[in-house]
């Protein structure tokens, strides 16, 4: 059986539809007697309770520190680790050469290291080209977590697009610099659309996005020409069709971030000092209170971006910090953005609008 986990944001409704966002007074302690099935797999084991099951503890069982592990239990892994499975089933039509919902692959070696891509699918795949959205993670170029945007894949995978949450190299990991991390980013977006038919992907719908410097390397990879891998084939184009950026560092000029490492290269490196007429169409979200990217320097953006006749709808968040989209911050935030997003993908016919 092929299956895929679900957002712990997308539950059960009392009919059994999936809802995303909603409230859920209620769902778990004493009221959560319906059947529930999940799959935990950290643990590598099926949990089940059914209604008759749960009533009986508490019908049978009256000691309040049993009840009260009971009840801790369920909570810590509801919401922390369950992820409910599901069949995935594909049609005698759809002949996809990846079945699996989510699907690991190398996009490039480097000596020893073996930068891998994590491909999230649809539910079912048909014979057809999907747009793609491509994630970032950030991190500063020192560090950072592949499995940042997971959540955001899970979510626009449900929602008929392709995405993939690349690796690339930092600091931390593999004694690079910034310019390290931008050809990085730049082979994967080569990658998927020069192996656009064996993802299923839209070569002309690859949308980039990423949060903080992941921000930076999917705008850079729009606008930036320079620092390219000398084994990528630069036949094949780098640059996405949309963007979608989360407190993007854009300005790496004087005063900017990372100015003390990138230097006088911020005039070939920074998406701010290259933007052009053909910029792909963006979205952009940032909190006012954010530390490292001033509301001016995102209006300065939209402004620059507008005047070369390219798109970008800017979102400020009042009162919140850098990183205020993550939802380990704000689940409100979380699904706010992401709506706004869907929005944004909608708009310029990349998505349909959900039933």
């Amino acid at each position: 059986m092929n299956t895929r986990k679900t957002l712990a944001y997308f539950h059960l409704r009392d009919d059994g539809k999936r809802r995303f966002g909603e409230e859920r007074p209620g769902m778990y302690g004493r009221d959560a007697t319906r059947h529930i099935s999940v799959s935990l797999s950290e643990y590598g084991k099926t949990v089940s309770m059914k209604k008759e099951s749960f009533t009986s503890f508490h019908s049978n069982r009256s000691d309040k520190k049993n009840r009260s592990l009971l009840y801790d239990h369920i909570m810590k892994t509801a919401i922390l680790f369950i992820f409910m499975f599901r069949m995935f089933t594909v049609s005698a039509q759809a002949e996809t050469p990846y079945p699996e919902l989510v699907r690991e692959d190398v996009y490039k070696t480097v000596d020893t290291v073996r930068l891998k891509i994590t491909v999230y699918y649809p539910e079912t795949v048909e014979n057809k080209a999907y747009p793609a959205l491509v994630f970032f993670f950030g991190g500063g170029w020192n560090g950072g977590n592949i499995k940042q945007f997971e959540q955001h894949s899970e979510y626009f995978a449900e929602r008929g697009m392709i995405c993939v949450l690349v690796d690339y190299r930092v600091r931390s990991r593999h004694g690079t610099t910034p310019f390290t991390s931008l050809e990085d980013a730049k082979s994967a977006i080569r990658f998927l659309r020069a192996n656009a038919g064996k993802f299923h992907i839209d070569p002309d719908k690859i949308v980039a996005s990423g949060g903080s410097a992941g921000g930076h390397l999917a705008a850079a990879t729009a606008v930036i020409e320079k620092y390219n891998d000398e084994n990528d084939d630069l036949n094949v184009n780098a640059r996405p069709n949309a963007l979608i950026l989360f407190n993007p560092v854009i300005d790496n000029g004087p005063g900017g971030y990372g100015y003390e490492r990138i230097g006088e290269e911020y005039i070939y490196f920074s998406p701010l000092h290259n933007l052009r007429a053909g910029a792909p169409p963006t979205v952009f979200f940032l909190g006012t209170n954010d530390g490292l990217i001033p509301v001016e320097t995102a209006q300065y953006y939209r402004k620059v971006m507008e005047r070369t006749g390219s798109r970008c709808d800017l979102h400020l968040y009042e009162g919140q910090g850098h990183g205020f989209f993550n939802v380990a911050k704000s689940a409100e935030n979380f699904r706010k953005t992401i709506e706004q997003a869907d929005e944004f993908l909608i708009s310029i016919g990349f998505l349909s609008p959900s039933r």
